[in-house]
């Protein structure tokens, strides 16, 4: 064991998914709800680097079937095509890399920033402290599989066989 790792000496959440004191259910459970629905906003955001990236594929695979269509004596219909769909905005003014630009530095900073300063403000900061409370209530203590932690874990305090800041 290195000063990167700690034991766990007890059966139960680290630290930092544990409610500062004085932090009640109802808090715990809302700050989860904000974070879900964050989570729900990371998920569309991947959908939408996707559909990013689906579109500039279908635009290069277009640009190769046109070529193709060219070559087997079609160059007419391919031009058209080619200079009516090739490299066309996807929305008034905008390609696809604008669009996750705008979706970046618009809605998707403001809730981030929303979900954290949430939990700054009720949790200290920590995160999915509900889900821990969640496996806590729904595993079977003692049973295989069922831990709380695994055997070694990173101490993200840094100090060297601590459980991190307990608040």
């Amino acid at each position: 064991m290195d000063d990167t790792t700690r034991p766990v000496a007890d059966d139960g959440p680290d630290d930092h998914h544990l409610p500062p004191p004085g932090t009640d259910d109802a808090t715990v459970a809302a700050v989860g709800a904000v974070t879900a629905a964050f989570e729900v906003v990371e998920h569309a955001r991947g959908m939408l680097y996707a559909f990013h990236r689906l579109i500039g594929r279908a635009d290069a695979e277009l640009q190769q079937a046109l070529d193709d269509l060219e070559a087997a004596g079609h160059g007419e219909l391919a031009d058209r095509v080619r200079a009516d769909v090739v490299g066309r905005n996807v929305l008034p003014g905008r390609w696809t890399f604008q669009v996750v630009e705008e979706f970046d530095e618009g809605y998707h900073r403001a809730f981030a920033d929303a979900e954290r300063h949430v939990r700054d403000e009720l949790t200290a900061g920590r995160r999915h402290v509900y889900e821990a409370q969640l496996k806590e209530r729904g595993r079977t203590h003692g049973r295989p599989g069922h831990e709380a932690l695994p055997a070694h874990v990173p101490d993200p305090a840094g100090t060297p066989g601590g459980r991190g800041p307990a608040g």
